[in-house]
């Protein structure tokens, strides 16, 4: 009997012992969600998109690029319709990163640093507004960190010409064709990316080691 009222005890104890355990665990799950920062999006337009998802694609704290169309309508969000340059779309890249390892700041510090944002409507032999230099900002801070840089670079003329990089509200972002995505890396010995944006990885590579991941 005595042996049978241990036992009996003894898995209260137990049984005790482990639902504390799984809340201490539960809770301290939840209390690393509420710390850990959301994940954040940025969406720029600097020319064809093969060369800028190609270079953020190597950025640490960037999860994911992905290529595509903003600042125009979904019947129109298709390569061919927009290379005609009236649709209004630019061709973008959405950035999706991690706050606590790159801010948004140092993303268009290598944004600026590997195009030309002084070219209108055109980038290096690309020419039309589907090639424009555009900061699609998603909130009024975005806005206001891209206005401030902006003016900054002016102040201190950092290139020779005028920005003329556009800041506009982030309406909607189109995922462009397949065939598009990781065209870069799928693509090293295609022409135009040895000419046109290999040159703009190895850019990051020099310019921003720290930031910079094979």
């Amino acid at each position: 009997m005595k042996l049978r009222k241990y036992l009996f005890r003894f898995t209260i104890a137990l049984g005790i012992l482990a639902f504390g355990s799984k809340s201490i665990l539960q809770n301290g799950y939840a209390r690393a969600a509420e710390a850990a920062p959301a994940a954040e999006t940025a969406v720029l337009s600097g020319g064809c998109f093969w060369g800028i998802d190609g270079v953020f694609k190597h950025v640490k704290g960037v999860s994911e690029v992905v290529s595509g169309y903003s600042g125009g309508n979904a019947d129109t969000a298709e390569y061919e319709t927009v290379s005609t340059g009236t649709t209004g779309h630019a061709e973008s890249v959405r950035i999706t990163f991690d706050p606590a390892k790159v801010s948004y700041d140092q993303l268009l510090k290598v944004f600026f640093a590997v195009h030309d944002p002084t070219e209108l409507n055109r980038q290096g032999p690309d020419t039309g507004t589907q090639y424009r230099s555009a900061i699609f900002y998603a909130n009024d801070q975005q806005k206001a960190i891209a206005e401030a840089y902006i003016a900054e670079l002016n102040r201190k003329q950092a290139f020779p010409d005028p920005i003329v990089t556009q800041v506009t509200p982030l309406k909607h972002f189109y995922p462009a064709e397949a065939y598009h995505q990781n065209y870069l890396a799928l693509h090293p010995d295609n022409p135009y990316i040895v000419y046109n944006d290999r040159p703009k990885l190895d850019g990051l590579q020099k310019r921003f080691p720290d930031l910079y991941k094979p």
